[in-house]
């Protein structure tokens, strides 16, 4: 079982582990132990998350998010197979609870009266400057 708060847990049927070779240096042991994990987690499917949960974590751009709705994590940076377990896990914990609060729905504003008229200004100042370059130009033929 995999806790995400005190609400949220989820079993370890909904997980799938698979067990493969790490890539990158290792000495020896590289090419003859599977200590990565690849853990697969259905978040289309869950029955431990929420409607709502699983929409917005089906919606971020998230890389590791397959079409099908399945959340793919791999684990390598340890040497141990259990230690890169333990860090696959926590990673999809930390995943789910991103998403656990929705986000800030935003609010419209307008800008303020003397930041229009900022812009205003500035807008006139650099139109008399153009204009009194191109007078000058006139002035040289």
């Amino acid at each position: 079982m995999l806790r995400i708060n005190a609400s949220i847990v989820i079993p370890d049927s909904e997980l799938e582990e698979r067990f493969v070779r790490a890539s990158g240096p290792g000495g020896q042991n590289v090419n003859k132990l599977a200590t990565a994990v690849e853990l697969r987690f259905d978040v289309a499917n869950s029955r431990a998350l929420s409607e709502a949960l699983r929409a917005r974590l089906l919606a971020r751009r998230d890389r590791r998010l397959t079409e099908d709705g399945v959340l793919v994590i791999h684990a390598q940076r340890f040497r141990t197979q259990e230690r890169n377990r333990e860090d696959a896990r926590e990673r999809l914990a930390a995943a789910i609870a991103a998403v656990l609060k929705p986000p800030k729905p935003r609010i419209a504003t307008e800008p303020t009266r003397a930041s229009k008229q900022r812009r205003l200004t500035s807008k006139r100042e650099r139109a008399q400057v153009k204009r009194a370059r191109d007078a000058r130009s006139w002035e040289r033929d």
